[in-house]
């Protein structure tokens, strides 16, 4: 038992005087002092007792806030994935003839929203970056969205997600071509894994074809695909050296970047006609207006979700959360839409997110992965 001396005035007004509890007695020695004695049930907690209980209301604050960023991230880009599909892959009219071709209308919509997000997430910070740096990166930006936008008129939505997911093969093949940087071993055996899980993905039962005779299906879809993904590459490049050379975050290159894409957007709507075509169309369809803002404002919430994870819980976290998501994407497109894939593909589909992983969790390690000569 742990004893302390009190005044007979506290030991009084604490009405403790005289009294015994399950947990707190008081008695008087025979000098005539009071004494408090604190029984085994309910002890004062020592300094260690605290910080252990601090440190696990710390803990599950972690865990709800890591829960609340990935599920933010999921079930955004979950019905991002949803909006887009419906959208450019929806059958319009009474005979299901008519079709969305709008691209530059869609994007722009995105950017636009995009940029009034990321400017209010920036705030007055400032950076030296030059505009022309800003108006160059937003232009290869902007040129991989159209593609795999416009992708979607030629192949399936799945095919689409899965390419857009290569994006360390762009990013290794322009590091080495163009920056001099030098990868450990381990990155170009993740990076072989994806390029073989997609040809297995592309590579495909010939329809009508005798003895089983299969093909490599290579079309104009694909051929969007292979441009996005080298401009993703160019954009890497291009943020990676406004990183290196000036001062920028990440929310203000996010605004500059959709700020320019917007501007171009709207002048290749004025001078193409497109807009005149894309305003006749949701004149008729009307519920393409709610499919394209919930677009553009899930893509918006589920960049802030990855600014906010990767701030929190470090760019490694947010490469596995992200990694998944698109896995759930696909998911959601083969249940929903009924875009089936065959075992060949699962198993594509398999080999490219098991490398995907492995490069995430590879690249994050505090090691020197790449380094310039």
């Amino acid at each position: 038992k742990r004893n302390r001396e009190l005044p007979l005035h506290a030991v009084v007004l604490s009405g403790l005087s005289g009294c015994c509890g399950s947990a707190v007695c008081s008695r008087m020695d025979e000098n005539g002092r009071i004494i408090v004695e604190h029984g085994h049930e309910h002890p004062p907690r020592s300094d260690r007792e605290h910080e252990h209980i601090g440190a696990l209301h710390v803990d599950w604050r972690q865990a709800v806030n890591l829960i609340f960023c990935a599920g933010g991230i999921l079930v955004c880009y979950l019905w991002f994935g949803i909006a887009q599909e419906s959208i450019t892959k929806g059958k319009y009219g009474p005979d299901g003839k008519d079709r969305f071709t709008f691209t530059q209308a869609l994007v722009f919509v995105q950017c636009a929203v995009n940029t009034g997000f990321a400017y209010a997430l920036r705030g007055k910070t400032r950076d030296n970056v030059p505009v022309k740096m800003y108006a160059f990166v937003a232009m290869s930006y902007l040129l991989a969205m159209m593609a795999s936008n416009h992708a979607l008129q030629y192949i399936p939505y799945p095919t689409q997600v899965l390419a857009k997911s290569c994006k360390p093969i762009p990013i290794l093949i322009f590091g080495v071509l163009f920056a001099a940087k030098k990868y450990h071993w381990k990155k170009y055996v993740f990076v072989l894994m994806i390029v073989v899980g997609v040809a297995i993905f592309l590579y495909k039962d010939k329809a009508g074809a005798s003895r089983g005779r299969s093909i490599f299906s290579f079309g104009l879809g694909e051929f969007f695909l292979l441009f996005s993904l080298a401009m993703d590459g160019t954009t890497g490049a291009i943020q990676d050296t406004i990183r290196h050379h000036y001062k920028a975050n990440a929310h203000s290159m996010m605004y500059h970047m959709n700020l320019f894409s917007t501007i171009y957007l709207l002048f290749g709507l004025m001078t193409s006609g497109e807009l005149a075509k894309f305003s006749y169309f949701v004149n008729i369809y009307p519920s393409v207006i709610t499919n394209m803002l919930l677009l553009a404002v899930t893509s918006a919430l589920g960049q802030y979700f990855i600014f906010k994870t990767v701030a929190e819980f470090g760019p490694l976290t947010c490469s596995i959360v992200t990694t998944t998501r698109k896995l759930f994407t696909m998911l959601g497109s083969v249940i929903l839409f009924g875009n089936a894939l065959s075992q060949r593909q699962m198993l594509g589909t398999v080999i490219v997110f098991t490398g995907l992983l492995l490069d995430a969790v590879e690249s994050k390690k505090k090691r020197p992965a790449a380094k310039s000569s």
